[in-house]
């Protein structure tokens, strides 16, 4: 079984459900309040890590009561957390979280030590590995993103990259990177486009637009309208499993996860999609971030009820 890293951001979660998002300037009543575990790098390890797989987390947080909640969490999924180096001087990562009725969110983050992490921090460790797949983000310094990326490229582990928080990117970054998996809001300004949604209709021309950018695969996130796939050799939709949305958060997180799993197992790159939809779609069934991620059991049980509700259709 090849290995899967994770090289990403840790942050303590701040999140209040709210009737509605407020707009600039207004002041709401939110209706419920938690602190929970999350970052992007964190949720994805967690993804992994609850569905079965062994799994290395590399980045920092503070040396305070946060940064010890986030190590700890991770260490009950079974991610090995030995290189999540703790920053005396810098506090842990914080996010504040506003989720609507209806499961949509608004995030603001302050990376903290997060943005202490450098490649001095993991260098070594690539050289352990052949091959295997490396699971970024953009909620570490740019540098940071690009040696890692670059030092998996050589050492030929497959590179996925979650390009959020979203900016515009190198394109010697892109070149390097196999898996694009951006959700309608990143594509847009990878485009250099206004933000927006993204119809079915335009997700073909938009993921050739991005393929053209230098990644080897888009996988381009759309939420309740599925994902959209596009390489050189195939261009094509899967739906979404139509579920109650209830909190968005983490989605997309836990798709990329699954998603390294399903190809640590040797499927392809379609079934792992399948794969990452199911697991997507169970997590926005419930409030929170890593809370709310499936384990292996969950997903295979929804695979499952999801066949023989199909196979009962077709009958």
């Amino acid at each position: 079984m090849k290995p899967i890293i994770v090289i990403g951001d840790l942050n303590m979660d701040f999140v209040v459900q709210t009737p509605k998002l407020p707009v600039r300037g207004e002041t709401i009543m939110g209706t419920n309040f938690r602190m929970v575990p999350g970052g992007k790098g964190a949720n994805q390890a967690v993804a992994a890590g609850k569905l079965g797989k062994r799994v290395k987390m590399i980045g920092r947080v503070g040396k305070d009561i946060f940064g010890e909640n986030l190590i700890t969490g991770l260490s009950s999924v079974g991610v090995d957390t030995q290189l999540v180096l703790s920053t005396p001087e810098i506090s842990t990562g914080i996010a504040l979280i506003l989720v609507e009725d209806g499961g949509q969110n608004q995030i603001t983050v302050t990376p903290g030590a997060n943005d202490a992490l450098q490649p001095n921090d993991f260098k070594e460790l690539f050289q352990e590995y052949q091959e295997g797949y490396l699971l970024t983000q953009l909620g570490l310094p740019l540098k940071t993103v690009e040696e890692a990326i670059s030092l998996a490229k050589d050492t030929g582990m497959t590179t996925i990259l979650d390009p959020a928080p979203a900016s515009t990117l190198n394109p010697s970054l892109l070149n390097s990177v196999d898996i694009l998996t951006p959700n309608e809001s990143e594509a847009l300004i990878l485009l250099g486009q206004q933000s927006g949604e993204i119809t079915l209709e335009q997700a073909a021309s938009m993921s050739q637009d991005l393929l053209s950018l230098g990644p080897s695969c888009v996988i381009l996130k759309m939420g309740r309208k599925g994902a959209w796939l596009t390489s050189q050799k195939e261009c094509r939709h899967f739906p979404a499993h139509p579920v109650e949305a209830i909190d968005v958060t983490a989605a997309g997180d836990t798709f990329n996860g699954a998603l390294a799993v399903g190809l640590s197992e040797k499927q392809t790159l379609e079934e792992s999609i399948l794969f990452a939809n199911a697991a997507a779609a169970i997590s926005v069934t419930s409030l929170g971030a890593q809370d709310s991620i499936p384990s292996r059991g969950e997903v295979n049980s929804f695979l499952n009820k999801v066949s023989h509700s199909i196979n009962r259709f077709n009958k």
